[in-house]
């Protein structure tokens, strides 16, 4: 049984590096992105937003209404 957990340990050092590797790529890779997004959401308008408020609103009520139905 010692044999085993040795062999594992091994493979999770490299599993672990490869993964801080692939994290740290993909935050380089998106900073910039999430950048531009910031911008262009500080010009967003009042009518883009009830774009997006009324599905929610639909949601919210869709759900109070399956609440409701269950009782």
């Amino acid at each position: 049984m010692e044999g085993m957990e040795m062999m594992d340990s091994g493979g999770l050092d490299w599993m672990k590096i490869i993964s801080a590797i692939a994290l740290g790529a993909m935050i380089i890779y998106l900073l910039p992105r999430a950048k531009a997004m910031m911008q262009a959401s500080a010009e967003a308008e009042n009518k883009d937003w009830k774009g997006v408020l009324i599905p929610i609103a639909g949601v919210v009520l869709f759900v109070i209404f399956l609440i409701a139905m269950v009782r």
